[in-house]
């Protein structure tokens, strides 16, 4: 008789390891709550599904256990990830040799070889399905699971929860499975909001709502940097945002929770160092300083930004520029270098890619996502306690975990 795999949740994770169970010959029974399976995977990539990376390693991921992804990624990283979809009829290519699309540059694409793929192995999907209530027991060195749901009962030999953060909520993460775990004796770090916007403190980021344009952002919680990412910076009417901005806003929700003070420092000109800039800008009020003040740094950052700095400066922007006084000319130094962006709050989950916290990793073996707790259940994907960067990374997390947790759910007793 077939093992009987159980799996909560038919996102990325959860689907990868229904295909790997059942190829392990398991018979696979997914259970999703939405009304069809991988809503989420459509989304990814601005729905062009960056679905990995090439340049890939321990500092690509956030977790209290550094060492626990790279564990299942040694097992299944990159290559392999482009091979096995390659086997489902799947081609991808390369951007800038590093981050990995479908040709098609269409997530659907991506879905539907995961949705084919469970379709001719079998796999079973009961969509529209809460899960209330899960128990289990170990007779014989073997272990049963019992699942009450809104569809009715559900039995399994083994059980992975594969339900999702609580980030993207619309697409299905409400963060249920958290509670799932906790039930089955897990602890839970306290889910935040990652790869999320910042929120600032100030009354100018109306006036540069809109503006995009490279720049280096030092992250400072009390005080003490934290971080420094650069990149393009957008520029909101409430705060910042863009890629960079997504890399830290993991610690900077971690610290706000904490009631810790968060900064983000801003330099306006990251291709020059502060001596570089210093001389630049002396030069610049040399040449141009006839220029109204308006006009003065036209051609050096966006017009709507060198407004801004300049009037809080105190640089009349109807003047000549030249008429700065030392201290005026310090503050736009500043202005261009340093700006200070106070964190007041990241945006919610709503807004949020993926999620910082979960299940606690030091309660999960590395090598298998089996539970040291429970065994016979198994984690995969954005549940636990691991959060990637941008760049195709917590896709990779998805399929590597996934990977191990179907295979292993259909080998161990």
């Amino acid at each position: 008789m077939k093992k009987q795999v159980l799996i909560i949740g038919g996102g990325a994770s959860g689907l990868t390891a229904a295909i790997w169970a059942a190829r392990s010959g398991s018979a696979v029974t997914v259970l999703e709550h939405m009304d069809r399976v991988g809503k989420k995977i459509l989304s990814t990539g601005n729905g062009r599904c960056n679905l990995t990376n090439a340049k890939i390693d321990k500092s690509c991921y956030h977790c209290t256990e550094p060492d626990f992804p790279m564990e299942a990624i040694r097992q299944f990283g990159w290559k392999d990830t482009l091979r096995w979809f390659s086997s489902m009829g799947v081609l991808c290519k390369s951007r800038m040799d590093t981050y990995y699309y479908p040709v098609s540059d269409q997530a659907s694409s991506v879905l539907d070889a995961l949705r084919l793929e469970t379709g001719r192995l079998g796999v079973k999907v009961v969509t529209g399905c809460v899960p209330e209530k899960i128990s289990w027991e170990r007779k014989k060195g073997k272990s049963r699971f019992y699942l009450q749901s809104s569809q009715g009962r559900f039995t399994g030999d083994a059980l992975i929860l594969a339900c999702g953060s609580k980030a993207a909520p619309n697409t299905g993460s409400d963060g249920s499975g958290y509670a799932l775990a906790e039930s089955l004796g897990h602890s839970v770090i306290k889910p935040l909001p990652a790869l999320v916007q910042l929120r600032c403190q100030g009354k100018h980021y109306a006036q540069m709502a809109g503006i995009r344009t490279e720049a280096r952002l030092t992250l400072l919680i009390s005080g003490k940097k934290k971080c420094a990412e650069e990149g393009e910076l957008q520029l909101t009417d409430y705060g910042i945002s863009g890629i960079p901005v997504f890399q830290f806003s993991r610690f900077a929700a971690r610290a706000l929770d904490e009631r810790k003070k968060v900064q983000v420092m801003i330099d306006f000109l990251p291709l020059m160092d502060n001596e570089e800039s210093q001389v630049f800008l002396r030069e610049r009020f040399a040449e141009f300083g006839w220029r109204k003040g308006e006009d003065f740094l036209t051609g050096v950052v966006h017009k709507k930004l060198a407004h801004v700095l300049l009037s809080m400066a105190g640089i009349p922007l109807g003047e000549p520029a030249e008429h700065a006084t030392k201290k005026q000319r310090a503050m736009l130094f500043r202005g261009l270098k340093e700006y200070e962006a106070l964190v007041s709050s990241v945006n919610p989950f709503a807004n949020a890619q993926v999620c910082c916290g979960g299940v606690d990793t030091s309660q999960v073996n590395p090598h298998t996502m089996e539970s040291r707790l429970v065994p016979g259940l198994f984690f995969a994907g954005e549940i636990l306690d691991v959060d990637g960067k941008c760049g195709g990374y917590n896709l990779q997390w998805a399929w590597s975990s996934g990977r191990a947790a179907g295979t292993q759910a259909s080998v161990k007793g």
